[in-house]
């Protein structure tokens, strides 16, 4: 586990808000020079605590209309198999494995509920080894 500070947290929590914040504008923030934020997070990548940046799309304004949580169940053996194919699906946006009610949990956008069917049924389905899937529709992102 990275060693980390309550600065560093902080630092964490502005860059979580909006990975483009600048370093100058982090800086003053945090009371601290523009070349210790630039430092701490050099040291949080080099740690992997920062893996990566990114942007969060909002599929709604894009034309997806389904955002649906997707519980996988499998057999066993086709288990790690099964997190493969599920990854070259373009309209899965990630898959995790996972405990609890299913094996294999996913989030899926579709530009429709005929969309989803025909992604579950056509193609998921026909995955080797899946045995089982559980949708579950999001109505709305709250947080």
């Amino acid at each position: 586990m990275a060693n980390i500070d309550e600065i560093d947290r902080k630092l964490l929590k502005i860059l979580e808000m909006n990975s483009r914040t600048p370093f100058t504008e982090i800086a003053n923030e945090l009371d601290m020079s523009e070349s210790t934020v630039r430092s701490r997070i050099s040291r949080l990548e080099e740690k992997g605590v920062i893996r990566r940046y990114t942007t969060e799309i909002d599929p709604i304004k894009i034309g997806y209309k389904t955002i649906t949580l997707l519980g996988v169940d499998t057999d066993p053996e086709d288990y790690l198999a099964a997190i493969q194919e599920l990854k070259k699906f373009k309209e899965v946006k990630w898959v995790a494995k996972s405990t609890g009610d299913h094996m294999i949990m996913a989030e899926v956008w579709t530009k429709s509920g005929e969309d989803l069917q025909n992604l579950l049924s056509k193609k998921i389905a026909s995955v080797p080894g899946v045995k089982r899937l559980c949708p579950a529709i999001l109505l709305e992102k709250v947080k």
